[in-house]
């Protein structure tokens, strides 16, 4: 997958209709909305996540972020919360991609792979052909209690634009962005999206200042 000079913007970790709105106003083209996790940051009820994406615009990712791992029980979350996207943030164990594929035409899929060395660039090409989006990001599935995002770290962007120069679908970049490393990530990764939470959030919401900053940053990459 060719570099993206100006990628798109997914900011995750929405809790509110006024955080949607806010991320959207100022340039997002997804919004990450976080179910029960074993660990990090925004998760909310799905009955909150259900009210959420009836409100976001049908342009816009609405993205359901979920640890579960069988494809039945992904499948009923999904048609309970009605979102547009789903992010898986773990392995699946019970079931295909090409089973959720099947089961729900019109949603797309975004694998996340948490970057933790070379075995990354093989789990990422074994599973693109079935999905419609890789998500890098910084967590950790071995731990005792996972880490399955934001965790605010940077992983290895080398081995990210590694990853990415061999995908034949469009790869997000997650882990420790902010206005401050935007720049550097869009030179040194080219990913088509960037996903980000913590580096726009004080006190756990949604930042006005620190959002307009980093789309600023992003939107000064010519």
């Amino acid at each position: 997958m060719k570099a993206t000079r100006k990628p798109r913007v997914k900011i995750c970790c929405i809790g509110s209709v006024q955080e949607a709105a806010l991320a959207i106003e100022l340039g997002a083209s997804a919004v990450g909305l976080v179910s029960a996790m074993p660990s990090g940051p925004g998760p909310i009820s799905e009955d909150l996540i259900a009210e959420l994406a009836a409100t976001i615009p049908p342009a816009i990712g609405s993205f359901l972020l979920t640890c579960k791992q069988d494809v039945e029980g992904i499948i009923a979350q999904q048609r309970r919360c009605r979102t547009n996207c789903i992010q898986l943030c773990d392995r699946l164990v019970s079931g295909s991609h090409r089973d959720l594929k099947s089961s729900l035409p019109g949603i797309s899929i975004v694998q996340v792979i948490h970057v933790t060395g070379p075995e990354s660039m093989e789990e990422s090409l074994t599973v693109a052909p079935f999905v419609d989006a890789i998500l890098l990001d910084s967590g950790n599935q071995s731990l005792a209690v996972k880490e399955l995002g934001g965790t605010g770290r940077v992983h290895d962007w080398i081995l990210s634009r590694q990853i990415r120069e061999q995908l034949q679908i469009p790869m997000f970049l997650a882990g420790g962005l902010s206005s401050n490393n935007v720049r550097r990530a869009i030179d040194e990764v080219g990913a088509f999206g960037l996903d980000l939470c913590s580096g726009v959030r004080t006190d756990g919401k949604l930042d006005r200042g620190k959002l307009a900053a980093f789309f600023a940053a992003v939107n000064s990459v010519s």
